[in-house]
C-alpha cells in the first residue's frame, strides 16, 4: 500500500537528493533513503513503487526546492529594465542555487544517470526544457534587454559556472566568480538596448 503524507514524502525525497550528492546513483537505496531520512526499514519503499520513481521524484523535489516563490517572481517584475537588473538577477541565481549544493550535485547525478535509462532522459528533458521556457517567458515578461537565446546562453554559462563552483571550489576566488557572473551578461548584452516600450500592466512605465 503506498502512503500518502506528503510531509514523509518531501522528507523521503530530501533525504534521496541527500543520497544522491554524497553517495551517486547507485547508493540511492530504499535503505539508504531510510538511514538518511532516519525512520524505520522499509519506510520509502511505502511511498515509492520502485527505485525509479524515486529518482525522477528527487529531481522534482529538486526544482520545488529552488523555487523562488511567488513574492519573488513578482518582485523581479519590479524597478528598471536595464542590464544592470539582469546582472543583480543573476548573481541572485548563482547564489540561490550554490546555497543548495546537494540538489545541484543530485542533479547533475540524476542526468548521469538518464544517460543509461531512457525513461528518466525523457522525463528531465522535459523538465528542464519547461524550466529554460519559463525562464524564457519570465524574461520576455519583464521586458529587460536580450532575446530567447540570451536567456539560454546565460543559462548554460550559469550552469557550467555553478558546476565548477561546487566541484572545483579552488579553481577561480569568489571574487573572481562574480566577475565573471557581471563579464558575462555585459557581453551577451552589449549590443541589445533597454526596451523603450513599456510592459503590459505595470503602472509604473
Amino acid at each position: 500500500m503506498v502512503r500518502r503524507n506528503p510531509e514523509r514524502r518531501a522528507a523521503l525525497l530530501d533525504a534521496a537528493i541527500e543520497v544522491l550528492a554524497q553517495e551517486g546513483a547507485r547508493g540511492l537505496t530504499f535503505r539508504a533513503v531510510d538511514r538518511q531520512a532516519g525512520v524505520p526499514a522499509g519506510t520509502a519503499s511505502n511511498y515509492f513503487a520502485n527505485r525509479e520513481e524515486i529518482l525522477t521524484q528527487a529531481g522534482g523535489r529538486v526544482y520545488e526546492r529552488l523555487d523562488p516563490g511567488e513574492a519573488a517572481l513578482a518582485s523581479g517584475l519590479q524597478g528598471p529594465r536595464d542590464r544592470a537588473r539582469v546582472t543583480a538577477l543573476m548573481h541572485d541565481l548563482v547564489d540561490r542555487v550554490a546555497a543548495f549544493p546537494t540538489g545541484f550535485l543530485a542533479l547533475l547525478e540524476l542526468r548521469l544517470e538518464a544517460t543509461r535509462r531512457p525513461h528518466l532522459r525523457e522525463i528531465l528533458t522535459e523538465r528542464v526544457r519547461a524550466d529554460v521556457d519559463f525562464n524564457i517567458s519570465y524574461h520576455r515578461e519583464t521586458g529587460r534587454p536580450g532575446d530567447a537565446t540570451t536567456v539560454v546562453l546565460l543559462w548554460l554559462a550559469l550552469n557550467w559556472l555553478i558546476l565548477e563552483r561546487l566541484t572545483l571550489p579552488d579553481l577561480f576566488a569568489p571574487e573572481q566568480r562574480g566577475d565573471l557572473v557581471t563579464a558575462l551578461v555585459d557581453r551577451l548584452l552589449a549590443d541589445q538596448p533597454a526596451p523603450t516600450r513599456p510592459v503590459p500592466g505595470d503602472a509604473a512605465q
